[in-house]
């Protein structure tokens, strides 16, 4: 493969980023329907972790590179186009500013943002001898190694870059992916990737996952109490982290395999023992009016059995103030919180006709001991028959872009 890149792409890039104002998203009238579907690209948080807030788009992508780049001018070029193309398929306005590509012309004239967002993340790889980063990598960033139950395929684990492609539609998606690709193929190539979508509320709440629990639920606790997402997932001083990770955050991506064949078989009050909610409602077994309703473990596991998914992945209350005392967990711990961000996948069956179907899980946390503590504890759960961890990685998802002159790692690179 060439490793070389052209001042014919370097130039159009840049074309692309500054012409009619979209890099500074002021190429469309704040009240036009373009407008209402930007989500702000600028930030001292990439916006497609946190915004819009509770309101995920309904389709995703994932997908890991290799960064062959062969120098650090190399890397940095490969971020700053990053950075341009970002700025601008976010924004809005024609489709084909640039001289030198028609585009995919997936959108037609018009590129509508579609309340897309591009989330960046750096895996523990990139910290090796190649860009001398090694005494800049985040302290807690290491490859992803297997727990007791995961069935792990090589090619789908890991990467020096991660990117989480977010829109309302596939086509918006698509289109940010094949631009993407095309400015960069000379700096990194694509090592696996998943696709995921998300439910609608049926018929309210969080979106189902494909078990048909409501997902994502514990995320209502880190909005309530101001504050608490700044605490518990943005790194910040004080902190053994470098001082370029201000901002940004550990982000675990795990492709979940279900088993639902087995699962589908499993009586209703069964499936709700082992999770721990009721599964029309989402409402905790202990009780409560709505899915968010506070979780209290019964002493005695009769209710919420001890090896149920909830209460191993947060073996306290929301409040701290009572611990259940739990035969699988044996020290106590703090609450969990982490800001998740999955989707569910549909994937062509496997070589002996099995559905391959699951979750692609996605969290965010300032540490990810967080996450690790938690799966360790989930080694024990209930569930376990039912699903297989095959992929992902861990990665640390950048700080944001402030402004038209900065770009994704440039604290990590100068």
């Amino acid at each position: 493969m060439c490793h070389s890149f052209s001042r014919r792409s370097f130039v159009g890039g840049s074309l692309a980023a500054g012409l009619v104002g979209a890099a500074r998203g002021e190429a469309v009238e704040e009240s036009s329907p373009i407008a209402r579907d930007i989500v702000p690209f600028h930030g001292e948080h990439q916006s497609g972790i946190i915004m819009p807030p509770l309101v995920p788009q309904q389709q995703g992508i994932f997908a890991a590179y290799e960064v062959t780049a062969r120098n650090r001018s190399e890397l940095t070029h490969l971020f700053r186009t990053l950075t341009e193309r970002a700025r601008f398929l976010t924004s809005g306005g024609p489709a084909h500013p640039d001289p030198y590509s028609s585009g995919s012309g997936l959108l037609g004239s018009t590129l509508v943002p579609d309340g897309l967002t591009v989330t960046v993340g750096v895996g523990s790889s990139l910290f090796d001898h190649r860009f001398g980063l090694a005494d800049r990598k985040p302290v807690e960033l290491v490859p992803m190694t297997a727990f007791a139950h995961d069935d792990l395929n090589p090619a789908e684990c890991h990467g020096d870059l991660l990117l989480q492609l977010c829109a309302n539609h596939d086509d918006a998606l698509v289109n940010a992916l094949i631009d993407i690709h095309t400015r960069t193929s000379a700096l990194m190539r694509q090592r696996w990737r998943i696709d995921g979508f998300r439910s609608p509320q049926r018929p309210s709440g969080t979106p189902r996952d494909l078990l048909g629990f409501h997902d994502d639920v514990a995320n209502h606790f880190l909005t309530d109490v101001k504050g608490r997402i700044n605490k518990f997932i943005w790194v910040h001083p004080p902190s053994p982290e470098p001082a370029w990770t201000t901002g940004g955050t550990y982000q675990v991506i795990r492709i979940v395999r279900f088993h639902l064949d087995e699962w589908n078989r499993v009586p209703v009050v069964q499936q709700q023992k082992i999770i721990g909610r009721h599964k029309v409602t989402g409402i905790p077994l202990n009780g409560g009016t709505n899915e968010n309703s506070p979780v209290v473990y019964d002493p005695q596991g009769e209710v919420m059995p001890f090896n149920c998914h909830i209460r191993l992945a947060n073996p306290q209350t929301v409040d701290s103030r009572f611990s259940a005392p739990n035969p699988y967990v044996p020290d106590k711990v703090p609450p969990v919180h982490i800001w998740r961000r999955s989707y569910q996948y549909m994937r062509a069956p496997d070589i002996n006709g099995r559905m391959d179907a699951g979750h692609a899980f996605c969290c965010f946390q300032r540490n990810l001991s967080t996450y690790i503590d938690m799966q360790q504890r989930l080694e024990n759960e209930t569930l376990v028959p039912f699903i297989t961890p095959t992929g992902g990685g861990y990665f640390f998802a950048l700080p944001g872009v402030t402004g038209a002159q900065d770009y994704y790692a440039r604290a990590l690179l100068t």
